[in-house]
């Protein structure tokens, strides 16, 4: 599928524990799909293992022509677009720019408490540079905090404050929030 002008990245609820498998299937049908993962330890009773899951519990993000959004809704798996009443809400450009630097980094990162209100700063160096979020400051280092406002959901991954532009570390207004918000 060729990207164009109408085409925006839409975040989809699927099946719960059925994030990978529809995102294969979209892709199967040829749509860019973004199903952002974590590492994460699993802690049974006999072992631990390394297991895979999404930033986004029941959530991946495809990029698609919404008027044209019939061959999604058939892929088995998906339960809705994210709307605004039965209006698809495309996620906001640079937030979803700032989750695909995060996952094509490689840096690692995992779910975090979704921030609508904090220190906005951009990152000017390093493997998310240009990325927009908010840093958190915490014992150990900085953290860089992108939030998908149309979900009310973050994520939070580590950074050097090497990487932060001086500049953005002023107050800044706070951002408005996804008012309409399908969780």
């Amino acid at each position: 599928m060729q990207l164009g002008q109408s085409n925006s990245w839409y975040a989809l609820r699927v099946k719960s524990n059925r994030e990978r498998i529809t995102a294969e299937a979209l892709k199967g049908k040829g749509f860019p799909v973004c199903l952002p993962c974590y590492s994460d330890r699993s802690r049974r009773p006999n072992s631990t293992q390394t297991v895979e899951l999404p930033l986004f519990p029941g959530y991946l993000f495809c990029c698609f022509d919404v008027a044209r959004r019939l061959p999604i809704l058939t892929v088995p798996g998906i339960v809705h677009i994210v709307s605004c009443g039965r209006i698809p809400q495309p996620v906001e450009e640079r937030e979803m720019a700032a989750v695909l630097s995060v996952m094509q980094s490689g840096l690692p990162a995992r779910p975090h408490h979704f921030l609508s209100i904090g220190k906005r700063i951009e990152l000017v160096r390093g493997p998310l540079a240009g990325a927009q979020g908010v840093i958190l400051s915490y014992t150990g280092g900085e953290e860089f905090v992108v939030s998908v406002s149309l979900l009310q959901r973050s994520i939070a991954v580590k950074v050097d404050r090497n990487w932060i532009n001086p500049d953005s570390l002023n107050p800044a207004t706070p951002q408005p929030t996804g008012a309409c918000a399908s969780v």
